[in-house]
């Protein structure tokens, strides 16, 4: 501790313009934060992040993940930190729980002046099926690890954005973290309530230069779309976020492939034709083609074609008529509802 705390006053001082985090973990005695934190304060950092995530190791100590998994350790260790420590606190929360919100909501509570997330997953990346032990094996024993990484960042924005809707964290300062690798991830992560985004696995991947590609590409975008500032589109996505029941299920599209773009190689006929609707048809000669009567949008052709863009969902509107029922799609869909539920009401269309 004593080299990071060294080398963490020697590199604020040669670079006092860069903010400095200090990300801590100690036993959940009050005692302990209080010996810890006016070292930290000491080097002049400019806040400290309480690591409440850790998955492995640290949380069979009764540390990381396993404060993270508990909303009442989170609120108590985040009073300590405020009373004995004057600058930001951040809490870095754990995705190992079922319902993110509940450990926000007590970090909150505990004074913290932000969130971030998400830490790694639990997780076993292989065995070894001759040693018959988890890899990496540390002397014939493997153990679970934190899975991070591009994989991870549908969970952790997600996460994100449960804490930016939830009346009892809205507006807290939220710090994403989770396969940020390029702009456009972390333009991503500020729609949904981010004020900033961190970055682990891209740097060690492709080195620290990759973080400045990410800045121009973000920079080019704000322009492009007329911002100027972050505040410009952060939380932009979360008005548009919402639960499965208000979303509109009577919203009609088509599939829809684009010749000039499609290379044939039938990903999307085979994902359709053996675990969907049977709704893309296949020519002698490899034309792809969507059989509109059977399209129900369910998107899997899009997520499976290798070529962006080639398929897209197309907006079916009002007086198309689906092909499906033959009925006319009506202007007024709740009406056009009500039709179609109940055919002997009367539809003012």
């Amino acid at each position: 501790m004593e080299v990071n705390l060294e080398e963490i006053t020697r590199v604020k001082r040669d670079y006092p313009d860069r903010a400095m985090i200090v990300s801590i973990m100690v036993p959940c005695e009050e005692q302990a934060w209080k010996d810890i934190l006016p070292k930290v304060e000491a080097t002049g950092a400019d806040g400290i992040e309480l690591n409440f995530g850790c998955p492995h190791g640290m949380s069979e100590r009764g540390m990381g993940a396993a404060v993270g998994q508990v909303p009442e350790y989170i609120e108590m260790v985040t009073r300590w930190c405020k009373l004995y420590y004057s600058k930001p606190v951040i809490v870095k929360l754990t995705p190992n729980i079922t319902d993110v919100r509940l450990p926000a909501a007590a970090a909150r509570r505990g004074g913290a002046d932000a969130v971030s997330l998400i830490n790694t997953i639990n997780s076993i990346i292989s065995v070894n099926l001759d040693s018959m032990s988890p890899e990496p094996s540390i002397d014939g024993k493997g153990s679970h690890g934190g899975y991070c990484g591009p994989a991870v960042k549908p969970i952790a924005m997600s996460m994100v954005s449960e804490i930016s809707r939830a009346p009892e964290t809205a507006g807290m300062p939220i710090s994403g973290i989770g396969g940020v690798t390029t702009w456009r991830d972390a333009a991503e992560y500020i729609t949904l309530g981010c004020g900033n985004v961190q970055v682990c696995t891209a740097a060690m991947t492709y080195g620290f230069k990759v973080v400045q590609e990410m800045i121009t590409g973000l920079s080019q975008w704000m322009d492009e779309k007329g911002h100027t500032t972050i505040q410009d589109f952060m939380g932009a996505a979360i008005p548009n976020t919402t639960d499965w029941k208000h979303l509109n299920l009577n919203y009609i599209a088509k599939a829809e492939i684009s010749q000039a773009d499609c290379i044939s190689c039938g990903r999307c006929y085979a994902a359709c034709e053996d675990t969907s609707h049977q709704a893309i048809a296949m020519s002698d000669d490899r034309t792809f083609t969507v059989i509109e009567a059977e399209c129900v949008a369910c998107n899997l052709c899009v997520e499976v074609c290798p070529v962006e863009n080639c398929i897209t969902m197309v907006k079916q509107e009002a007086g198309t008529v689906d092909l499906r029922t033959g009925e006319t799609v009506s202007a007024d869909y709740a009406n056009w509802t009500t039709h179609r539920n109940n055919p002997g009401a009367v539809a003012a269309e």
